[in-house]
């Protein structure tokens, strides 16, 4: 019973610190996350858990469901210029990218006014996954690692390649 009591209490403070519910995250990673953005200040103005090594742009544009954590696996980058909308539920792997603007070819230091990238719920993206402006992601989709998203995704479905391609169905996703 003594040793559940530091763990709790870390855990009640650690959620304490966050703006959306954590409940999702173990207690030891989310004590560990907190020590890193909130007292070390590695990406301390994210109002959810993320890794110390992941890096985010135009956070304002960023708008997440129930039980997302973008940014929560190492080397993840977000940029958020165009606005990406994630969908509940989705996983993210180490090293993902998505980007919702590309630079204008004419001038370098501007970025091309374009849809933002829609995510939708129950989608697992794999490690070092890109995901590029204006793609959408329907529900219940699995895309691989290495993929590169160029077009949208329908639901139910499993996609890899570079260029990302659907290579099969998907059943029904059977979690919470």
């Amino acid at each position: 019973m003594l040793k559940k009591i530091p763990s709790k209490l870390l855990y009640f403070i650690a959620r304490l610190s966050y703006k959306v519910k954590v409940s999702s995250i173990r207690p030891k990673k989310l004590f560990y996350l907190m020590f890193y953005q909130k007292i070390l200040m590695f990406n301390w103005f994210v109002p959810w858990p993320v890794h110390f090594t992941s890096f985010f742009r135009d956070l304002d544009n960023i708008e997440i469901g129930t039980g997302t954590f973008p940014g929560l696996s190492p080397h993840c980058y977000l940029q958020g210029n165009n606005g990406i909308i994630f969908g509940n539920n989705v996983r993210i792997a180490p090293g993902c990218t998505i980007i919702s603007s590309n630079h204008d070819p004419e001038n370098y230091s501007k970025h091309i006014k374009c849809g933002p990238i829609r995510i939708g719920n129950n989608v697992w993206l794999g490690a070092n996954a890109v995901i590029l402006p204006t793609v959408q992601i329907g529900d219940n989709v699995v895309i691989g690692a290495g993929s590169v998203v160029t077009t949208d995704i329908p639901p139910n479905s499993i996609a890899v390649g570079n260029p990302c391609r659907v290579i099969k169905e998907k059943g029904p996703y059977k979690g919470n």
